[in-house]
């Protein structure tokens, strides 16, 4: 009775209490700073942080409403099933609060010190409709999060446009793996001016920074994985635990892939591991299942990909700007958006072979390559590649500037970059006349051709903000 008096003056006891039983290790993200630059705007637009499933939405919600403000009343449309019908007396926001208070009284709504939050958005799309008489309201603060799984975020975009602000979330990048690991901002921008200086690391650094780095490859930037390893310093259960994820990836596709092929769609993300060990890791459909055709599949990786599982690397019909609408549809690669989802599928004797840094054998390329476009994505980056026809003429990634196409070669040998070198210095290719090779070796410049480390992946937006 008296816990109960107490939630009721003071919601957030529960949540503190509930948080320091378990003694989970917070893992700082870079959305924190975006919601506080965003509490400290003036004119506040409803957010809507999405994502993939897992990636630590809701802890971080919770964790800034705890920080900014009195209260905070949540509702999960998945484990609240009840909260589905608070639309039902129309959209503006009395009869909203009225009907959410009827169903729990206890909840505190304070104008002003209170954040209304709305998760599993994806449940119940209704709420978005809800967003324009929240802002114009102005008395609550609104955030909802939801997995983009299934048709309904369509139906939340056209519900909520012009009303709303989106952050897009993912697993952890290499930023926040190492800022988990009791790195400051300050080595992030050490990094940079490394980079921006075409310094190389001293030998220290750059041993530290690659074993980090490869820690971080085998584990991904899914916090149920990194958060054990983060507390217990081993790798103990990590595995077990990704291969979970992906069972759990692999249900929600058999849950909310509707009016689709399940089995296509669970064909498709089953098959990328063996698609990117090839030397040529462009996406066969042939190779999913017999006579398999694009046009039958199109949805299913569009599914794949609108629900954050996926990222598709697009072929470039050629390299030069602009990007949008210059490639080929039925030319792509697909990699998993986190990597460790790539190390959960492979079987044991290779798992084993990527902790010990051993054997990487095909796996070697495709690793990296996979990361590094995870990198960038995360980054906020379309993913395209180039290869000409009857040419050995190939490129990895692309990025751009304002005014320039640099590209991005991902070596597993720290061996020359051919294809890099042609597209600078030929006459063909004006939009470019530079490019980046990423490796495992030290920062340097050769011409017109910029060497970073593998590591340095996450910077790279950064860095070219400044061109």
């Amino acid at each position: 009775m008296f816990l109960h008096h107490l939630v009721k003056w003071h919601p957030f006891i529960l949540f503190q209490i509930a948080l320091g039983a378990r003694r989970m290790t917070y893992l700082a993200r870079n959305i924190d700073r975006f919601l506080a630059e965003w509490k400290a705007a003036d004119d506040r637009l409803p957010v809507i942080v999405k994502g993939p499933r897992q990636v630590g939405k809701t802890e971080s919600i919770r964790r800034f409403a705890q920080s900014a403000y009195h209260n905070l009343v949540e509702i999960n449309f998945v484990e609240e099933p009840r909260y589905k019908h608070i639309c039902d007396d129309g959209y503006d926001t009395a009869s909203i609060l009225r009907n959410i208070s009827l169903l729990d009284p206890s909840k505190r709504l304070e104008p002003g010190e209170t954040l209304l939050f709305f998760d599993e958005l994806q449940e119940y799309p209704e709420i978005a409709t809800a967003l324009k008489f929240f802002h114009q309201d102005g008395r609550f603060d609104v955030i909802c999060s939801g997995s983009m799984l299934g048709i309904s975020y369509r139906r939340i975009e056209s519900n909520s446009v012009g009303y709303k602000v989106d952050y897009e979330m993912h697993s952890l990048d290499f930023g926040e793996f190492l800022a988990a690991k009791g790195y400051g901002d300050e080595l992030a921008a050490d990094m940079l001016s490394h980079i921006e200086e075409a310094r190389a690391f001293s030998q220290l650094e750059l041993e530290t920074y690659q074993r980090l780095f490869l820690d971080y490859c085998i584990l991904g930037g899914m916090p149920a994985v990194v958060r054990p390893y983060i507390e217990r310093g081993t790798f103990e259960g990590c595995l077990a635990t990704q291969r979970q994820l992906l069972l759990d990836y692999e249900e929600d596709i058999v849950k909310y892939a509707e009016g689709l092929d399940q089995g296509r769609i669970l064909n498709v993300f089953r098959s990328i591991p063996l698609q990117l060990a090839k030397e040529n890791k462009k996406f066969q459909i042939s190779k999913v299942a017999r006579a398999a055709r694009f046009k039958d599949y199109r949805g299913c990786i569009e599914w794949l990909e609108t629900a954050g599982m996926i990222g598709v690397c697009h072929c470039l019909n050629y390299p030069e700007l602009p990007l949008k609408g210059n490639y080929d549809e039925g030319k792509y690669k697909i990699y998993y958006r986190d990597n460790g989802m790539f190390v959960a599928s492979l079987d044991d004797e290779a798992s084993e072979d990527l902790r010990a840094n051993k054997n990487l054998g095909v796996y070697k390329g495709a690793m990296y390559e996979s990361v590094v476009g995870e990198a960038l994505q995360k980054s906020g980056y379309g993913l395209f590649y180039y290869k000409k026809e009857n040419s050995t003429l190939e490129e990895d990634f692309f990025v751009r500037t304002r005014d320039r196409l640099v590209p991005v070669e991902v070596k597993a040998k720290n061996g020359t970059a051919k294809s890099l070198r042609t597209l600078i210095e030929s006459d063909a290719y004006p939009d470019i006349d530079w490019g980046i090779k990423l490796c495992g070796g030290n920062v340097g410049r050769e011409g017109s051709v910029l060497t970073l480390p593998y590591f340095t992946a996450f910077l790279l937006r950064r860095y070219l903000a400044g061109k």
